[in-house]
Parts: structure tokens; C-alpha cells; sequence
């Protein structure tokens, strides 16, 4: 009897094989994801999903704001301009990278 994967584990698959909809299901069943999850699910909804990116975008950023402690005015510009970006290039390299540098060094709140 095989033992079915963790919803996170189904999550982090399916935007590895850029499954939206199993994207989704997994998101649901972990009833929320972390800052850096979120982000990865926003770049995933550019490619795939354009008309809900913004949204995202917004709502993610907003969380970005509320949950890194110290953040720099230039770091939340520069995560709005490379959302942006991604908005008008899904593909966009320079601005995945950027988020997931400004993302990742900034200390989370409770962390």
C-alpha cells in the first residue's frame, strides 16, 4: 500500500510541473501557504493565469509588507516593480530572480 504524498509535497510538485489546478487543490487542503510558497504560486498564476495575477500579486505583496520585519521602502519597490514585470512577462527571468532574493533575505516576522 503506497502512503499519498503530503499536500505540500503535492503542492511544490504540481508548480514544479506547472500544474495550476493541482496547484490549487494542494493550497486549499494546506487551508494557507507560506510568504515564499505564495510567491512561487503568484509566478505560476502569471504564466498560467494572467487574469488573476494581479490580484495575487497585490494580495501577496500586501503579506510581504505585513510579515518581513525592517522592511526598506527600495525593497518593496523593487518587489512591486518586479511583480509588475512579471504581469506584462510571465517569463521574465530578471524578476523571479529579483523577488526570490528580496523575499529570501528579508527576516520574517515570529521567525
Amino acid at each position: 500500500m503506497s502512503v499519498e504524498a503530503s499536500p505540500h509535497a503535492r503542492f511544490r510538485r504540481a508548480l514544479e510541473r506547472g500544474n495550476l489546478l493541482e496547484a490549487e487543490a494542494a493550497a486549499r487542503e494546506l487551508r494557507g501557504l507560506s510568504l515564499a510558497d505564495a510567491l512561487s504560486f503568484c509566478m505560476l498564476l502569471a504564466r498560467k493565469d494572467p487574469r488573476r495575477f494581479e490580484r495575487a500579486a497585490v494580495r501577496w505583496h500586501g503579506r510581504f509588507e505585513l510579515e518581513v520585519r525592517e522592511l526598506a521602502l527600495a525593497d518593496s519597490q523593487l518587489s512591486l516593480a518586479a511583480l509588475a514585470a512579471l504581469r506584462t512577462d510571465p517569463g521574465n527571468a530578471e524578476a523571479q530572480r529579483l523577488l526570490a532574493d528580496v523575499a529570501g533575505r528579508l527576516p520574517l516576522r515570529g521567525r
